[in-house]
């Protein structure tokens, strides 16, 4: 099929997502269903080895050379890079008390050959329930306000941090847990790096999300928009634009173990930052290479030539209808280490050459906009995790 088809395709698909995602879970009717059928077939490339994990989804390990990220028209010709040209130093120093466990991501020995990549197979109800998804307002980059930027941010809550100057990525360990949420709900933890006033973003961490997933544990995600959510969005992989190269860990799958309250604590160590020789965009997680962003998906005033601001913490979304759900561990960050989610580790590349480092105390700014429900505290402490830091997240059970 030649990509002019395939485009065509994705269009005339995409009109009956919408028409389907009206109806939520309900069966799709014959001319739906076989419109979506070729989409499956169209995101879905030929896998060379299969894997049917516990938790019921597929993993698939795909020629890299044939992901759907090259369907992208900016993307036709692209030279695909197998790893960044440099992965940052982030600096260090000698105090690592109150030092967590990296999340391991249980394998079960999976293994993709040389030349593939490992994707989650996507099937129709993951096409319904992104329709859905992005009929709830999910568009996380961070809270903006009005006169930034035209967003209906109604049923969405926020406790972050943020960074709001000039830097060329960002880092930060997000403590993973797996919050009460109900069907038409989300709660998620991610770091967002932005530019253009918030209109270009891309998006790394965890999120529950029953009514996509079907279940009520945290995955793998990620998230990006070069013209504020309006026509190029997308959420994991279900379109084209996001380069995968790791053969170990694909977006959309379960992480695993999580954070128990007052015992073992559990984090994914991300990193988002600009290749200062490429300009793409890497998303590292644990020190290993997911994929990148092209810099040919972003406009120059945007993420082209770095970025104005990150932002890291939680979010929810709720009807007014029902009662918010849970943010982090549910708990409230006076309870302290091991009882409220963390973002630690808070580090900014401030210079495209130079060492990585703290951002300065000053320049971090806490935003809860329902702090009754959900909270945000900024550590100033010592050590390679906690000179700069944040507890966040609350119970919810709150209508508004």
């Amino acid at each position: 099929m030649r990509y002019s088809n395939k485009l065509t395709l994705l269009t005339l698909s995409t009109m009956a997502l919408i028409l389907v995602g009206e109806s939520h879970k309900s069966i799709p009717s014959d001319g739906k269903g076989e419109e979506l059928e070729k989409l499956l077939n169209y995101l879905n490339k030929p896998a060379v080895k299969s894997f049917q994990t516990e938790h019921g989804y597929i993993l698939d390990c795909i020629d890299i050379q044939k992901q759907l990220a090259f369907d992208h028209p900016l993307l036709k010709n692209h030279s695909i890079k197998l790893k960044p040209t440099t992965i940052p130093k982030w600096t260090k120093d000698n105090n690592t008390s109150h030092k967590p466990s990296s999340l391991p991501f249980r394998q079960d020995d999976r293994s993709c050959p040389v030349g593939t990549v490992i994707v989650k197979r996507i099937i129709l109800e993951d096409l319904i329930q992104a329709q859905r998804l992005k009929s709830l307002g999910f568009n996380y980059p961070s809270p903006v306000s009005s006169k930034d930027k035209k967003i209906d941010l109604t049923g969405h809550h926020f406790a972050t941090i943020s960074y709001k100057d000039y830097h060329y990525g960002a880092k930060g360990n997000i403590n993973v847990w797996n919050p009460n949420v109900s069907p038409d709900q989300f709660s998620l933890a991610a770091m967002t790096v932005s530019g253009d006033e918030g209109f270009q973003s891309i998006t790394a961490g965890w999120i529950v999300y029953p009514g996509l997933y079907h279940n009520n544990q945290s995955r793998l995600f990620t998230y990006w928009t070069a013209d504020g959510n309006n026509k190029t969005h997308c959420y994991n992989t279900l379109c084209p634009g996001f380069v995968h190269v790791s053969t170990k860990y694909a977006i959309g799958m379960l992480v695993q173990p999580v954070s128990i309250y007052d015992g073992q604590q559990y984090q994914l160590e991300v990193s988002i930052y600009q290749d200062h020789v490429t300009g793409d965009w890497w998303f590292v997680l644990n020190n290993e290479p997911i994929g990148y962003w092209p810099k040919s998906l972003f406009k120059p005033q945007g993420l082209a030539d770095g970025a104005s601001a990150v932002f890291w913490g939680g979010e929810v979304y709720s009807s007014v209808k029902e009662k918010s759900p849970s943010m982090g561990s549910g708990h409230f960050p006076q309870e302290g280490y091991k009882k409220a989610a963390y973002v630690n580790g808070l580090k900014i590349i401030t210079d495209i050459t130079k060492e990585i480092s703290s951002p300065l105390a000053s320049a971090l700014k806490t935003v809860a906009d329902s702090p009754n429900c959900y909270n945000v505290k900024k550590i100033l402490g010592v050590g390679e995790y906690w000179s700069r830091a944040i507890l966040f997240g609350g119970p919810g059970g709150c209508t508004f």
